[in-house]
């Protein structure tokens, strides 16, 4: 089924195609911002008549006379200098309503009709070191995003382009070799809090300790050439880290796996023919020893070239390199139509060369769409990033163990009549979801100010309001069923809706538009219309609580209203459980 604003663009723009003689004009059809108005308003009209060099409002009202949608919409009306405001027919919004009652599974939503396979890069932990606040929005804004394009009928690629090359390793393997020499043969083990400890051990000797350092660079050179003993060791780290981030992944209700890694060590062997290639197309050169590549517009401030260096003076090679690799594989192996980075908004100058750098090499094709997914940072109260009190990175895994029990103290205030069993699973439900939701509500290009007394706060856009929302629809159906009222088979009986009340036809319209906030939150990565669409459905449905008494309607309403609170519980769920990977609960 289209979305309404498909349809009414649809017809609008043939409207004002036969009118001007112009071919594909656009409609720009937005909803109104004041329902007093209508429903939806088609903008277009005058940029068209700027175009045409006529007055807009009287092209408006030729472009009215012209348009067919008397089975859609009363009669349009003008307004302003050339705005046409559009209200929907109840009976429309009833056959539609009903339209999406008969598909539980998509709720009216059609699939995409011609599917892209997209590459989603997101998450990104580093191995030997524990996951922490700053992993956050990338693990949890990129799932969200797979899920939606799933949903959308896309192939989604999931890559989490895991930490797990490069001369750090060196060190590490030279200081566990001195303090761990069983490691090799399997006899001793290693936690992931001594390799972090470890880790700055081994800096501190590398920077001091020259015989150590050399060590440590000929360690590099070892794994490098895949000599077992050295390889085993790094196997070691990268299963202990493994060890510790995808429990998180499972707790945060993400879908990442193993078989979604591609570290940096994947692509180890494909950075060399990648720097050959951009010196065959005549993309690298060679820059004070370094072999770099000069995006066409990029400049510093003294309006100099900027160089996108791809292997230093040393032969080495760099984060720059490992992605123009995986971006050459993703076009070229993974066939991807789409490629999605979800990484901080202070990475924005890396990827604009590194796409401008694909683009010149052709490793994307014109059609192949590239983007940046940024976001801000998640700050504390006092208005910087978050830390501990000593200055560190909060680690992930005690942020949300923090919000479970956050919540579980909520829960045995508000329900303590509940089983232990039920009383925790609520918790997690509740306190995942709020670290989870807070996120997604805010503009991710924004820095966010993270706090658990106002995302566990039972009131405002929240993932408890959301789900103690949900958790009140569900109740009216338990009530029904206390009462001996089959809902079941009231609703199978239902043939059309009889909206009468202006709560009821609100709310029905709201039902009708969940498809459209899914399309905006596609078509801009921004999983905020998606929380924003679901928090105003959970307030259009409490005003219709409100004013529409449910099981003591009269006979000929309450199926109608059943049928608003089911599709409402529906979405909610759908929304929250689906999309966001959030938990909705029966009680709260």
């Amino acid at each position: 089924m289209k979305t309404l604003i498909d349809i009414l663009e649809e017809k609008v723009g043939a409207a004002m195609a036969v009118v001007s003689g112009q071919e594909d004009c656009s409609a720009i059809i937005k909803p109104c911002a004041d329902t007093k108005f209508g429903d939806y308003q088609a903008n277009g009209v005058m940029g068209l008549a700027k175009k045409l060099k006529t007055n807009p409002r009287k092209l408006a009202e030729q472009v009215v006379a012209a348009l067919d949608i008397a089975d859609l919409c009363e009669a349009p009306e003008i307004a302003g200098p050339g705005f046409i405001n559009l209200r929907l027919k109840p009976e429309l919004v009833s056959a539609r309503v009903m339209d999406i009652a008969q598909d539980p599974e998509r709720l009216g939503i059609k699939r995409v009709e011609s599917p892209q396979t997209v590459v989603v890069d997101f998450s990104s932990p580093n191995v030997a070191k524990q996951m922490h606040v700053g992993h956050l929005r990338s693990t949890i804004i990129g799932d969200c995003l797979c899920r939606l394009l799933e949903f959308d009928g896309h192939q989604v690629v999931r890559q989490n382009h895991v930490g797990d090359w490069g001369t750090q390793f060196g060190m590490l393997i030279t200081y566990l070799l001195e303090q761990h020499p069983n490691l090799q043969d399997s006899t001793d083990t290693i936690e992931i809090d001594d390799l972090e400890q470890f880790y700055r051990q081994a800096k501190q000797r590398f920077d001091q300790d020259e015989a150590f350092a050399d060590t440590a660079r000929q360690a590099v050179v070892s794994l490098q050439a895949h000599e077992p003993a050295s390889v085993a060791i790094w196997q070691a780290i990268v299963q202990e880290s493994r060890r510790h981030y995808q429990p998180i992944y499972d707790f945060l209700n993400v879908g990442l796996t193993v078989e979604n890694e591609r570290g940096e060590s994947f692509y180890n062997d494909l950075l060399a023919p990648v720097v050959l290639d951009l010196k065959d197309k005549g993309l690298a050169e060679a820059s004070e020893g370094a072999i770099c590549v000069f995006p066409e517009g990029f400049k510093n401030k003294e309006g100099c070239p900027l160089p996108f260096i791809v292997q230093k003076s040393d032969g080495g090679f760099l984060y720059a390199t490992t992605d123009c690799a995986a971006l050459k594989y993703r076009s070229e192996q993974l066939k991807a139509d789409r490629m999605v980075y979800v990484t901080d908004s202070r990475q924005k100058l890396h990827f604009d060369m590194l796409f401008a750098t694909a683009r010149a090499a052709s490793w994307a094709s014109p059609d192949t769409e590239l983007a940046h997914v940024m976001f801000g940072t998640v700050l504390g109260e006092d208005g910087s990033p978050l830390k501990t009190r000593s200055g560190e990175n909060i680690k992930l895994q005690d942020l949300l163990n923090e919000a479970v029990e956050r919540a579980q103290a909520v829960v045995e205030v508000k329900n303590p009549g509940l089983s232990e069993t039920k009383k925790q699973q609520i918790a997690q439900a509740v306190g995942i979801g709020a670290v989870k939701y807070a996120d997604y509500s805010n503009n991710r290009t924004s820095d966010y100010v993270f706090s658990f007394d106002k995302m566990l706060a039972m009131e405002g856009n929240t993932a408890p309001y959301m789900q103690y929302a949900y958790a009140r629809v569900q109740s009216i159906g338990r009530k029904a069923q206390q009462k001996g009222v089959d809902v079941s088979a009231e609703l199978a009986g239902l043939r059309h809706l009889v909206l009468v009340e202006p709560a009821e036809l609100d709310l029905a319209k709201h039902l009708l538009r969940y498809g459209e906030a899914i399309e905006s939150a596609i078509v801009d990565y921004r999983p905020n219309y998606l929380t924003s669409y679901l928090y105003e459905l959970a307030q259009k449905f409490s005003s219709f609580y409100a004013s529409c008494p449910v099981l003591d309607a009269a006979l000929d309403q309450r199926a109608t209203r059943f049928m608003l609170c089911d599709l409402t519980a529906r979405t909610i769920k759908h929304g929250l459980g689906e999309l966001l990977g959030i938990d909705v609960v029966e009680q709260m």
